[in-house]
């Protein structure tokens, strides 16, 4: 006869977890950090680590943290459990936790005995940090971010994220929103600016060139939206995001909602992309998924 699994106890933490690439989580993080004082929202499952942002019912922001980029990953709460806490505190809380040039690994646990979040480094035979981030109950996200396509066809670019970057920054002009045109014949995606002056970037598509690396759209669409949401979506891609010449993908989906993609690599430099599991090898993605929604400003010229 099997004996019955043992009974969890009640005082255990629902998460306990281990990522082996801090720099990559506060990178990841990072990305969606547009201001210095900013509320986030956690939520813990099964499949791993979901944070959203959000500002003025108009920008939101997701970091999609995957049990697949943990070293261990153990949950055993019920359904998905969420709660808010400080991102500018978690991510200042990490840099700590990250030496450069040097492996760390740091433990995450949820929740403390008064509902904290609490980081340990392991690992280290010489010293041991340690920290508690209060949690506290989350504030209702205020809008619906699903994103529907406006058609059955796709209106979609994408573009490597330094170009992206680059283009969104010589667009700023104080207070100003930023047209985006996509428009089929000839493909072209056109970024417009105005401000003191008016400012045109255009990208081009043509075959075998890396400025667009994927164009899709059967017809015209244009829509603004405020610079500094724009902004945020791009402001602090990672370096090694540029340096990688990683890619963004951009969308633009019924009633003009933006939706942009980033991919952040939480790989350690030299770390293999294989791990042993079990005795045998299992190739793991190390890739953190970002994503954020903008929504347009509304064209008071729309009856």
């Amino acid at each position: 006869m099997s004996s019955p699994p043992p009974a969890r106890d009640d005082d255990a933490p629902d998460l306990v977890c281990q990522i082996d690439c801090v720099q990559g989580m506060v990178d990841a993080l990072s990305s969606v950090r547009w201001k210095r004082h900013q509320d986030a929202l956690m939520e813990l499952s099964q499949h791993g680590i979901v944070l959203t942002v959000e500002e003025s019912g108009c920008l939101q922001a997701k970091v999609f943290l995957k049990r697949e980029l943990f070293v261990e990953y153990d949950y055993a709460g019920d359904g998905r459990q969420r709660f808010g806490l400080s991102l500018g505190l978690l991510v200042d809380c990490l840099n700590i936790f990250s030496t450069p040039g040097q492996a760390s690994t740091v433990e995450i646990r949820y929740p403390g005995p008064d509902m904290e979040l609490l980081l340990k480094s392991v690992g280290s035979p010489d010293s041991c940090l340690y920290a508690e981030i209060r949690t506290r109950i989350p504030d209702t996200v205020s809008w619906d971010y699903h994103f529907e396509h406006d058609g059955n066809t796709p209106v979609t670019f994408t573009v490597k994220s330094a170009i992206l970057k680059e283009t969104v920054d010589d667009l700023e002009w104080p207070g100003s929103s930023i047209q985006i045109r996509m428009q089929p014949d000839p493909p072209t995606v056109i970024f417009r600016g105005e401000g003191h002056g008016d400012l045109q970037i255009d990208l081009p598509y043509y075959a075998n060139t890396d400025l667009l690396i994927v164009f899709q759209c059967d017809r015209e669409v244009s829509y603004r939206y405020k610079y500094k949401f724009l902004r945020a979506t791009t402001s602090n891609i990672p370096a090694t995001a540029v340096k990688e010449n990683c890619r963004t993908k951009v969308t633009i989906g019924r009633g003009g909602m933006l939706k942009i993609q980033h991919l952040v690599s939480l790989a350690r430099p030299g770390m293999p992309y294989f791990r042993n599991i079990g005795g045998g090898t299992e190739q793991t993605s190390r890739i953190a998924h970002i994503e954020f929604f903008v929504k347009p400003e509304e064209d008071d010229n729309d009856a």
